[in-house]
């Protein structure tokens, strides 16, 4: 589906630090190796004066838990992204999900760079210096989000000499330069070395509309290539210049594994090659430059880019009646997901598929279903 909006990071409370560890842990208890380094390394401070590592086990062979706790003042577990770079490719506008991940990302400290669709370059950018997104940018502080740069991409295409003839010479993509995905790259490694967090949020399916025994071979495959080939495309060429312990995401939608009437042209496939591609990504990223891949299946939002489905609105009220969490599903709640996953509190989650839809995956059957009510 398509991409928007986020609010602020949620912090989760924890206990000051008792200021001598006897009396958290006992007079004479002792915290492992394991466990100190497991208190440093996930962002908690660790106690002063811990004695020697040995055996989580006290002095009566009672087993006990040590909980890691914050220092002073400093509380809770703050998904801090300060001195990360993420490069979103997909967004346009300011009500998509790629928006609203762009702003919990840059709420969490992290740089941002976007690339946006060739022939939605210029209305974009004359958005952004105009002011007509300002209200949108604001970020929990107050600030304004900002966007260090703006690259034209058109993920589609690797190289400039994959580009047919008719696509060089449109209008639409007259005065702009260098948006192959591996120029794109290329451009971002001169501008800034390296980056930490990549975002896919893009597909299109030029027969959407159309249902699958209807869709042509061209427009399955146009579909696969922008809305699933362009995320292996994407990493492919990003990997060389991201940071190790980095991580990347993309969006998908239920559509990959349950049956949408009306998601067509070979979009639901897409969406499931998606998935499989973000457990086999995951595995050779990892091994590669340990980089962590999942993908976000976000519930259905009234985005302009999913308006091109035709029926986004009831599938946006079929949501709200039958998950199991009956409200509006915000693009902030899918944005402060995506800093969660691309965050060092995610640090073991990889090549996963994570719902945030409302729950609306767990159901087997509609809730208001005219079978029930007979």
């Amino acid at each position: 589906m398509g991409a928007s909006a986020a609010t602020g990071m949620q912090m989760v409370a924890a206990s000051p630090c008792i200021p001598a560890c006897q009396r958290m842990l006992g007079s004479r208890s002792v915290v492992s190796a394991f466990g100190r380094a497991l208190s440093t390394r996930t962002g908690f401070a660790s106690c002063v004066q811990t004695a020697s590592a040995r055996p989580l086990v006290a002095s009566n062979h009672k087993r006990f838990a040590v909980r890691a706790m914050s220092q002073g003042a400093v509380q809770g577990l703050p998904i801090d992204l300060r001195g990360k770079r993420a490069f979103i490719a997909g967004v346009a506008d300011d009500n998509g999900y790629g928006w609203a991940i762009a702003k919990a990302l840059a709420a969490a400290g992290a740089e941002i760079l976007v690339g946006t669709w060739v022939p939605a370059l210029n209305i974009f950018e004359t958005s952004l210096r105009r002011g007509k997104f300002d209200e949108s940018r604001k970020l929990p502080d107050g600030s304004l989000m900002e966007i260090t740069k703006v690259y034209p991409l058109d993920a589609v295409f690797d190289t400039l000499e994959d580009v047919p003839e008719h696509v060089k010479t449109n209008k639409r993509y007259a005065g702009s330069s260098k948006w192959t995905v591996k120029e794109v790259v290329e451009t971002v490694k001169d501008d800034f070395g390296s980056i930490d967090i990549l975002v896919h949020s893009l597909a299109n399916g030029p027969e959407v509309t159309k249902p699958l025994l209807e869709t042509s071979r061209s427009g399955y495959l146009a579909a696969v290539s922008a809305s699933s080939y362009s995320y292996i495309s994407l990493l492919k060429h990003f990997l060389p210049i991201m940071n190790p312990g980095g991580a990347s995401i993309s969006l998908t939608y239920i559509a990959s594994e349950r049956t949408i009437p009306g998601y067509g042209g070979g979009m639901s496939s897409a969406k499931a090659a998606l998935e499989s591609d973000t457990r086999v990504l995951a595995y050779e990223a990892g091994r590669k430059g340990k980089i962590r891949v999942n993908t976000i299946s976000a519930g259905p939002l009234g985005s302009r880019a999913a308006k091109a489905i035709g029926f986004i609105e009831k599938m946006i009220e079929y949501s709200y009646v039958n998950a199991p969490l009956q409200k509006e599903l915000l693009a902030d709640e899918v944005g402060n997901a995506a800093a969660f996953l691309v965050s060092p509190l995610a640090s073991a989650i990889t090549g996963s598929t994570v719902y945030v839809d409302n729950g609306l995956n767990t159901m087997a059957i509609a809730v208001d279903s005219p079978t029930l009510s007979t």
